[in-house]
């Protein structure tokens, strides 16, 4: 059993007022000159209250530039610390064969004295939905098995622009459609925390990957919450951007009026600097938002330059709905202490109703399997996906998607095709527009009156292997605290805030807070300041705590 100590932490504060910057790196170029400014201000000597949250990226590029390291050496040390936990985890899926030459040129840079990338020698993770030029990219899928893009996502050019080397590709679910993982083409991933746990979903590779500290960041896609709720499984941060903030160029679309690319990160800091890299527009997106991307890092205080109250006069709104019936007495105790903590902090917490809060689920559900089944029609062995041999068109489209899709996509390809047709579309894709609406509305009614909302990221811990695999109504409803954010294209950090009692070590439970359009950068000073101030809690699981 946990202590009481251990399921909520306690705050500890301490005083100053000296922030540190981050110079831009996504519209120029490079920005080589971005995370030094950070760094100076975020020593490695610097005492933790949650010796966990510190960043890692931060780290490395200190290490990196005093020479105190080479980034070969802290290159192998993640690859051998992967593969020594991958038989256990199955995060990935492919493994790049470049890691070791990429780190050897960021070496030779350094020897040559030439200016380093923000992120050089930042081993990241890309989620196997988004679109990688030298390795393949199935989308968790049979029906891509072995297909090998020609080009990059912009989110990972992007990254490769600022020096990051690309490890490999994450498990997902099939195309994006699942909360487990387990709906994978390929394998079932384990929840580093308890292996007979499920690390959440569709992200669970990325999500697993970075709890079990096989890479230091990883890029996940969130449809529905499918960034947000592994990372509470897995006891890492997760990001989930306003819709337009990250090109969606080059990922594979599943329901493209709410699909975002986000970050997981073992600090808040480590998600701000990828989200920082990542955002801004793209002319092969025209849905990418052209809004100014602010400096994410430069709203993020050291602990010890803290004073008594961070977050004095910021309002916090408690989403009742959130912690009613169905929802794990732990979470909602968890989530109670998460709020006394940021009361203790200087906000004025309430709680606030939201109506429309349970209609979000099944309008996300009707939308999500309309547009699913417009988009996944270019799966037909002749445009993408692998071919079938038949004597005629209508038997090689049918021979193809019987044998490439699994049976989650099948079925939800089935509901958007039923929701659409003649006589169905108003009574149930029409009234879910609707729907989707009354949340907007709602929700921005609420964050006018509150500067950010808080819920817990899932009604439960992660899930025992195979608990919800065969009633999919159980696991649908398991993503009732996420989806509304999705249909209102708002931003949502998930941040570790305790544990359950179950298993012997815990399991991680996070806290979600959403805050108002485009407003990343004061989730990422909330959701830092949080984790900052956090004592006697270490979200690194038992599996690899000894190494790290």
């Amino acid at each position: 059993m946990l202590s009481a100590a251990a399921q909520n932490p306690r705050p500890l504060l301490q005083r100053g007022g000296r922030k540190f910057n981050l110079q831009k790196c996504r519209r120029s170029r490079h920005f080589y000159h971005s995370v030094q400014a950070v760094s100076s201000f975020y020593p490695q000597s610097e005492t933790l209250s949650s010796p966990s949250s510190s960043s890692e990226i931060l780290t490395i590029r200190k290490s990196l530039l005093s020479r105190e390291r080479k980034a070969v050496e802290i290159a192998q040390n993640y690859l051998n610390r992967l593969r020594s936990t991958e038989p256990q985890i199955r995060s990935f899926l492919h493994i790049s064969q470049n890691v070791m030459s990429e780190a050897e040129q960021i070496d030779r840079k350094i020897e040559r004295n030439e200016e380093l990338g923000p992120l050089a020698g930042v081993l990241i993770g890309v989620k196997d939905n988004i679109c990688t030029v030298d390795m393949p990219s199935t989308g968790g899928s049979r029906i891509l098995e072995n297909y090998r893009p020609t080009f990059d996502a912009t989110a990972v050019r992007k990254l490769r622009e600022c020096g990051a080397i690309i490890v490999g590709k994450t498990n997902m679910d099939e195309f994006g459609m699942g909360s487990t993982t387990e709906n994978s083409g390929f394998q079932v991933t384990a929840n580093p925390w308890n292996a007979e746990r499920v690390p959440g979903g569709s992200s669970g590779g990325s999500a697993a990957a970075v709890s079990a500290r096989q890479c230091v960041a990883s890029l996940g896609s969130d449809t529905g919450g499918s960034v947000r709720q592994p990372a509470a499984f897995c006891g890492v941060v997760g990001m989930k951007p306003t819709y337009g903030r990250v090109s969606r160029y080059g990922l594979m679309a599943y329901a493209s009026s709410l699909d975002v690319i986000g970050c997981f990160g073992s600090s808040v800091a480590d998600a701000a600097i990828l989200l920082e890299a990542i955002a801004g527009h793209d002319r092969f997106d025209a849905t990418s938002s052209k809004r100014e991307v602010p400096e994410f890092t430069s709203q993020l205080e050291a602990a010890e330059f803290l004073d008594s109250k961070p977050l004095k006069g910021l309002r916090v709104g408690v989403i009742s709905e959130t912690l009613g019936d169905g929802v794990d007495s732990g979470i909602v105790s968890s989530i109670q202490a998460a709020a006394s903590h940021l009361e203790e902090l200087g906000c004025t917490v309430k709680e606030v109703n939201m109506p429309s809060f349970s209609l979000g689920l099944p309008a996300y559900y009707i939308l999500a399997s309309c547009e699913s089944s417009s988009n996944l029609s270019r799966y037909d062995g002749i445009r993408y996906g692998n071919q079938i041999a038949a004597e005629e068109l209508t038997s090689l489209y049918g021979a193809c998607r019987a044998n490439g899709f699994g049976s989650e996509v099948k079925m939800r390809i089935l509901m958007g095709t039923y929701a659409l047709s003649a006589g169905y579309y108003d009574a149930y894709y029409k009234r879910a527009q609707q729907v989707r609406t009354l949340v907007q509305k709602n929700l921005k009614a609420t964050l006018t009156e509150n500067d950010v909302l808080i819920s817990p990221a899932a009604p439960s811990p992660a899930y025992r292997m195979g608990e919800k695999k065969n009633d999919p109504l159980a696991m649908y409803a398991g993503d009732i605290m996420t989806v509304n954010v999705n249909l209102a294209g708002i931003p949502a950090l998930v941040v570790p805030c305790g544990f359950s009692e179950v298993g012997p070590s815990g399991l991680p439970i996070g806290l979600q807070i959403i805050g108002a359009a485009f407003d990343e950068a004061k989730l990422f000073k909330v959701g830092h300041i949080f984790e900052r101030t956090l004592q006697r809690c270490r979200f690194v699981p038992p599996l690899v705590d000894k190494d790290v």
